[in-house]
């Protein structure tokens, strides 16, 4: 949940980077990284193991400048995408404000893409949040490469009444990547707006 400061005029908001393992949740927030002024972030945390995927998480405060006399600024996480981490995606969801859901658009990683969106619903549901409550984006990563599956199929496979925005994206080119955190930020501002009457 947002932290709204209104003695100092600051709101902070947490946005989580979810999916599957080496699904492109790292790629993106580097890429984001490596975009945004010098002044207008922190450090880029990363915590990995030996074989270079995140192990708890990446952290990074995005200050967005001034909105409705609020000082705003963003910390974005990803979580560890392998199914054996499930506690440390717990830990990191925790407090979320808004969710970016990075599918791996690969044919052989389906099922993993699938199995990380369903986790994703029962870790929300464990802290009483539905895909209702907490904003969602959905970016389907990785559309450069050979072995695809076809935008429409994997849109009915992961959300298909479409309910939620979407990007194609290749976060390792950054196509998509700004346009999708934009899209995030924009749903989580007008969410905290309305809860609390900003």
């Amino acid at each position: 949940m947002a932290l709204i400061n209104r003695a100092s005029r600051e709101i902070s908001c947490k946005i989580v980077y979810y999916g599957p393992g080496l699904g492109g949740k790292t790629t993106n927030l580097r890429y984001v990284y490596g975009r945004v002024s010098p002044d207008a972030k922190g450090q880029l945390i990363s915590l990995a193991t030996e074989l270079d995927r995140t192990l708890f998480f990446d952290f990074m405060p995005l200050d967005l400048g001034i909105i409705q006399g609020y000082k705003t600024k963003f910390h974005l996480y990803t979580v560890p995408g392998q199914v054996f981490y499930n506690a440390s995606r717990k830990l990191v969801l925790r407090g979320v404000d808004g969710v970016v859901f990075v599918a791996d658009s690969q044919a052989e990683c389906l099922a993993g893409t699938l199995e990380s969106f369903a986790n994703l619903g029962e870790n929300l549901a464990e802290m009483q949040l539905s895909y209702d409550t907490v904003p969602l984006v959905i970016q389907y990563n990785k559309r450069d490469l050979p072995n695809i599956v076809p935008l429409a199929d994997l849109q009915s496979r992961i959300d298909p009444q479409g309910r939620f925005p979407c990007f194609e994206s290749v976060a390792s080119q950054g196509l998509g990547v700004m346009e999708t955190l934009k899209q995030v930020a924009k749903m989580v501002l007008g969410n905290v707006g309305r809860k609390a009457s900003l």
